[in-house]
Parts: C-alpha cells; sequence; structure tokens
C-alpha cells in the first residue's frame, strides 16, 4: 500500500482521456524515433562475429533505455540543454545543439565509411576502414552509447515538448524501447540476406546525420520529411526486390 499510495500522485491521469491520446501519439513518436537508432544498431552488430550479434543488440538496446530514463529522472536538467550558451553565426547554440552536432559528424563519418567499405571493400589495408572489419564487441557497445546519448536527448525532449506527466513520459519510453528490443534481431537479419539493403540503411544513416548538424545550426528539417523520403526508398527498393525475385535473381 505505502508503495501505490506514493505512485498515486503520478497516475492521475488515467482518468484523462486527452492524456491517453497523448500517451498513444508519444508512443508512436518514441518508437519512430527510434527507427533511427535501429538502423544503426543493426548494421553496426551486424559487423560482429554471429555469436556475439543477439548479445550486442540487447545490451546497446538495454543501455537506450537506462540512458533515457536516467535521463527523465533529470529533466530539469535536460530542459536546460536547450538554453543557448554562445552564439555564432546569428544561432545561439545550446549544449543540445553541440550533442546533434557531433553525433550528426559521427554518423556521417561512420556512414561514409562503411559506404566506401561497400562499394571498395578492397581498399581498406591501411585505413580507419579495417577496424570497423576487426570490430569488436566493446566497441560496438561503445559506438552504439554514444549515439543512444544524441537520440536519447532528442527523443525526451521531444517527450518533454508533448506532455508534463512523467509517468506517461516512462510509459512511452519504456514501450517504445521494448519494440526496439523486438525488432532489432529482424531488422539485422533482413539487412544482412539483402544486400542492398544495407547501401539504403547507410544512405538513411547519412541523411540522417546531416539532418543532425542542420538541426544543431538552427536549421529544422520536419520529421515527416525525413520519413517520407525513407518510406518512399524503402518502397522502391522492396519494388528492386520483387522484380530480382520474379527475375530468378537474388
Amino acid at each position: 500500500m505505502p508503495i501505490i499510495d506514493f505512485l498515486a500522485p503520478y497516475f492521475t491521469f488515467v482518468n484523462d482521456p486527452t492524456a491517453w491520446v497523448a500517451l498513444l501519439t508519444l508512443i508512436v513518436l518514441e518508437i519512430v524515433l527510434g527507427i533511427d537508432n535501429l538502423i544503426f544498431i543493426s548494421i553496426l552488430t551486424n559487423k560482429l562475429p554471429e555469436g556475439q550479434r543477439v548479445q550486442a543488440r540487447r545490451l546497446g538496446i538495454s543501455a537506450a533505455l537506462i540512458m533515457r530514463l536516467v535521463l527523465l529522472a533529470t529533466i530539469s536538467f535536460i530542459v536546460q540543454l536547450t538554453n543557448p550558451l554562445f552564439t555564432a553565426f546569428g544561432h545561439g547554440f545550446s549544449w543540445r545543439d553541440l550533442i546533434l552536432i557531433a553525433g550528426g559528424l559521427f554518423l556521417v563519418w561512420k556512414a561514409t565509411k562503411e559506404i566506401h567499405h561497400t562499394v571498395d571493400p578492397e581498399d581498406h589495408k591501411d585505413t580507419m576502414v579495417s577496424k570497423t572489419l576487426q570490430l569488436t564487441l566493446g566497441a560496438a557497445i561503445f559506438q552504439i552509447l554514444l549515439l543512444d546519448l544524441v537520440f536519447s536527448i532528442d527523443s525526451i525532449i521531444t517527450a518533454v515538448g508533448m506532455t508534463d506527466e512523467i509517468a506517461i513520459m516512462y510509459i512511452a519510453v519504456i514501450v517504445a524501447v521494448s519494440v526496439m528490443m523486438l525488432a532489432a534481431t529482424p531488422l539485422a537479419n533482413f539487412i544482412e540476406k539483402n544486400p542492398t539493403i544495407v547501401m539504403l540503411a547507410l544512405g538513411f544513416l547519412l541523411m540522417i546525420g546531416m539532418t543532425l548538424i542542420a538541426d544543431g545550426f538552427g536549421y529544422h528539417v520536419p520529421k515527416g520529411y525525413i520519413y517520407a523520403a525513407m518510406g518512399f526508398s524503402a518502397l522502391v527498393e522492396g519494388l528492386n526486390m520483387l522484380a530480382r525475385k520474379r527475375k530468378g535473381g537474388h
């Protein structure tokens, strides 16, 4: 009973229909925002030995959940990350902007290196791409955590903008990350079995990285445009796969 009494103030929204609408909307939004993270995790873990892939995905996504829950616990601090630190090029840069720019640059670098290796797999002997081929579990988890931080901060700030109920934010984050956990292995297996999908996914990461950089510099690109472009590209690739299958190709 004491626990129920303690939690009761946080669940007053259960009798409010608009709160349920906000919860469902936020869950969908968090799942959509998680697609970016999931694509990166799928591509990265496919570089590991087969026996370590599932473990890496579970550890990476579990870390994402823990990170988001911790960030929610410090929500007053997270909100302050949007306060400008300095002004340059006519734009006030905040900690959020700097984190988005750093994360975007990392994604662009990672996607570019992977595209280079995919296009010319023989040309990697004395380049940093060779490190990707020798990826360890620890290195994979570290890179996943870096991107988890970027996507988690963006996710939490989005949640704050949609509702004031902390319980709704927690529920939405837990449900969204649980969906990511269920979808991670099927998505990774699908990408691995379809080589052309790898290039498409890397193109998505490149676009997402550029979007994060643009957002950090104050040029906000509506998420709807990004996901519409991704959806259209995926549809075209799906038609290509269907055409190859009908012709007996692989």
